[in-house]
């Protein structure tokens, strides 16, 4: 494996369900990475503004805020353009165009599998 694959990234995890944010985030911190998490959409536009993730894994439903939207939303703010993956339990080549065209880099159906998110965060 290169360096460049196995430098650390500052990982933002947005995903409404408390249990899965923190077990991915957990996760990724074993895997050497920064990680911090939001359970809605207007912790993870706080978080990534003063966090300035390299990564944002976006789950796309959320009680406050659409992800597609937020996705929108992230990429509006004046940051550096982190990758961002849109994650969801919603199957099917619609909600990968759609979250592609809403900004996101790459998509992932849940549950995730773990070898994917490691090469995308490559």
């Amino acid at each position: 494996m290169s360096q460049e694959a196995r430098a650390p990234r500052k990982i933002l995890v947005v995903d409404d369900h408390l249990d899965t944010a923190e077990s991915l985030a957990v996760l990724l911190r074993d895997m050497g990475h920064v990680v911090e998490f939001a359970v809605n959409g207007a912790a993870a536009l706080k978080l990534a503004a003063s966090f300035s993730p390299d990564v944002i894994l976006l789950d796309l439903m959320l009680p406050d805020i659409d992800g597609l939207a937020l996705a929108q939303k992230l990429r509006s703010l004046e940051l550096p353009r982190p990758r961002m993956i849109a994650m969801t339990g919603r199957s099917g080549a619609e909600w990968r165009e759609r979250s592609l065209q809403a900004g996101c880099d790459a998509f992932l159906a849940k549950p995730l599998d773990l070898c994917a998110v490691e090469r995308l965060l490559r």
